[in-house]
């Protein structure tokens, strides 16, 4: 590993530390583990997933996302929907209160971000936002790594 990837790995590692602290200094009524949160988040991003799909997206095991999603559903921010031609398939939604509370979070986060970047010197602030595009694209490819294509997953097993 050279230089850059040693401290851009550490930098995204103390980024995301931060951002969890100072959410929960913004919000600290917010009863939700920041897992729940990302379920929330993931499902907002793709409505209908079944339970599986979720955790092979956010990297958890099956069973850990089951007790997430039974915690969510019981205070009535996931619905379960048993699935269509097969009732042992489920597919998952967000409710109003679950839609919200993603809201919810975007919200604080970008709150902490706005008054975060409004602290930096104009010259980083310019440096941040013309970086957003290539750091777009480096999430783009994080994700491919996490998420090989079929075809590749057969030529490696």
């Amino acid at each position: 590993m050279t230089g850059t990837e040693a401290e851009l790995a550490d930098v995204v590692a103390r980024l995301r530390r931060a951002m969890r602290r100072a959410a929960r200094s913004a919000d600290p009524g917010n009863p939700l583990s920041v897992a729940q949160l990302e379920l929330l988040s993931s499902l907002a991003e793709n409505p209908g997933a079944q339970p599986g799909q979720l955790a092979r997206a956010l990297r958890l095991a099956p069973n850990s996302v089951t007790t997430l999603v039974k915690g969510l559903r019981a205070r009535d921010l996931v619905t379960r929907v048993s699935g269509v031609g097969d009732r042992r398939t489920a597919q998952l939604a967000l409710t109003e209160a679950g839609e919200e509370a993603v809201r919810r979070w975007q919200r604080t986060n970008a709150g902490i971000l706005r008054s975060a970047l409004a602290d930096l010197h104009p010259g980083w602030q310019h440096v941040l936002t013309a970086a957003l595009p290539a750091l777009g694209e480096l999430v783009g490819a994080i994700d491919a790594l996490a998420n090989p294509r079929p075809d590749e997953e057969a030529d490696h097993g």
